[in-house]
């Protein structure tokens, strides 16, 4: 049996799902709401499988993503007023995402080593 999940993959998970299901309730009043659900949705969903079943490379790329996502939040909650709040849920859960991802790295460099 493998060990449990470190409490940075929960998070990351949890904000990945979470990022998921704003671009869910974001995008299903489009009228083609299934190209903007596979490119906005499905990627946050399929990362935090990913790092559910502790596959190395998924927190990378949502760290990579969530740079991608940062940005995107960023600028739709610039330019579009009625748009704002689905922004700034995306703007926040990215930089979660970015955190999350990159703290086992943060830690293990900054970590004081016992002799």
């Amino acid at each position: 049996m493998s060990p449990p999940l470190a409490v940075s993959a929960k998070v990351l998970i949890v904000a990945l799902l979470a990022l998921a299901a704003v671009f869910v309730a974001w995008f299903m009043r489009d009228a083609n709401p299934w190209v903007a659900l596979a490119v906005f949705a499905l990627p946050p969903f399929l990362l935090a499988i990913g790092r559910w079943r502790r596959h190395r490379t998924a927190g990378y790329w949502a760290s990579v993503l969530g740079l991608f996502w940062f940005s995107h939040g960023v600028m739709v909650a610039w330019s579009r007023p009625g748009e704002r709040g689905y922004a700034w849920a995306e703007l926040v859960l990215a930089l979660v995402i970015i955190f999350a991802a990159s703290w086992p790295g943060v830690h293990a460099r900054f970590t004081r080593k016992r002799a």
